[in-house]
């Protein structure tokens, strides 16, 4: 696997975490540059290791996994989009803290899982090609670190303009993304199904 390769698998494989990572920043109150690049460490180291944890366990774990890897990626988008649009419903109080300009560490952990769980596949695919793990997980999590950063400073914008609401509509993202990677593998199982019927 050459160079151009790698690169396109790494930047395919940060698409998710780039609009997740878009929806956290509208829902900031003007987070600094080092709250973006904060967030796209987060993501971008979790993204380096799911390749390198696919990599280890190897098929039989990972065939299992693959049956339930997109219901686990769902339910965690599901539970905090919804945890999102359920805070942004929310009315502030007399004392309430001012917005908030991060969010915390185990939010971003979860949300990065979440957006990288069919990184372990891909771990497991690449032993079967001519390319070092350890070079395509960093690339990888490069590639993530860089585009969740941007994404957050980009959502940073959209949050200004639409106001305090943001928050709601940074969840409804959430749950969309969960919902396209639970229709994606949905859809190809049946499409295998069909095609082993129809041989």
């Amino acid at each position: 696997m050459n160079l151009t390769s790698i690169i396109l698998i790494a930047f395919a494989m940060s698409t998710d975490a780039f609009a997740a990572a878009v929806a956290k920043g509208a829902a900031l109150h003007r987070p600094p540059f080092r709250e973006a690049l904060r967030t796209g460490l987060i993501f971008g180291s979790i993204e380096t290791l799911m390749p390198l944890l696919g990599w280890g366990l190897g098929m039989v774990a990972t065939r299992y996994l693959a049956q339930w890897d997109h219901w686990i990626a769902f339910t965690l988008l599901l539970c905090l989009g919804g945890h999102m649009i359920w805070a942004g419903f929310g009315e502030p109080e007399d004392g309430e803290e001012a917005p908030k300009t991060r969010h915390s560490f185990w939010i971003l952990a979860l949300t990065g899982i979440a957006t990288s769980i069919d990184a372990l596949a891909v771990g497991v695919t690449l032993a079967f090609v001519e390319v070092s793990i350890v070079e395509a997980a960093l690339a990888i999590g490069l590639a993530t670190t860089l585009m969740v950063t941007l994404g957050v400073m980009l959502g940073q914008r959209i949050g200004a303009l639409i106001g305090k609401r943001a928050e709601i509509i940074g969840g409804v993202v959430l749950i969309a993304i969960g919902a396209l990677i639970l229709f994606d593998h949905l859809a190809a199982g049946e499409a295998g199904g069909l095609v082993a019927l129809a041989s």
